[in-house]
């Protein structure tokens, strides 16, 4: 259950010693729970991230009955602790303003009582952090959701690393 520390201290520099990866051009996104850990974090470890997205993500899981049942079993009962995972709660004092895609289907049952987009939105207006959320009408929670636009997240994620690429030069 230490996927943030499995990711960062183990996978990936695994990853990236066996593989030709350019360790300071690095994109990640991920789909409903994984979409949480994209966003938190890139939030949590500025400058790791040239691009991150996510796909119908739990952004404020310190809200939403999902959250908030994960949070005290693995977290416990202090809730200042859940703010340091819960992407709501990061993007208002975030580091960096590395700009958030996130895609949501608006048939998705998940949608008013647990995703909370619109949560989402309101903290990156307020903290003037870049935020391009997408609600796609009769679209909903499943890999079809995913099927339909994971190719503009490639291109999303393939422009910020180009971009990433050049800064360096």
């Amino acid at each position: 259950w230490r996927m943030e520390s499995y990711l960062l201290n183990e996978l990936l520099p695994l990853a990236t010693s066996a593989l030709p990866i350019d360790a300071a051009r690095l994109g990640i996104f991920g789909h409903s729970m994984g979409g949480h850990g994209a966003l938190t974090l890139a939030l949590r470890h500025p400058g790791r991230y040239a691009s991150v997205s996510a796909f119908a993500p739990i952004v404020a899981p310190s809200q939403v009955p999902w959250g908030q049942k994960v949070f005290a079993a693995y977290l416990g009962d202090d809730r200042a602790a859940w703010a340091a995972h819960d992407t709501v709660a990061l993007i208002a004092q975030a580091a960096e303003r590395l700009p958030l895609l996130v895609d949501q289907g608006e048939a998705d049952d998940f949608l008013r009582g647990q995703l909370r987009p619109e949560l989402l939105q309101a903290a990156c207006a307020d903290a003037g952090h870049p935020l391009t959320l997408r609600m796609h009408p009769g679209h909903d929670h499943s890999y079809y959701f995913i099927a339909s636009f994971i190719g503009e997240h490639v291109a999303w994620h393939a422009q910020a690393l180009g971009a990433a690429s050049r800064q360096r030069v």
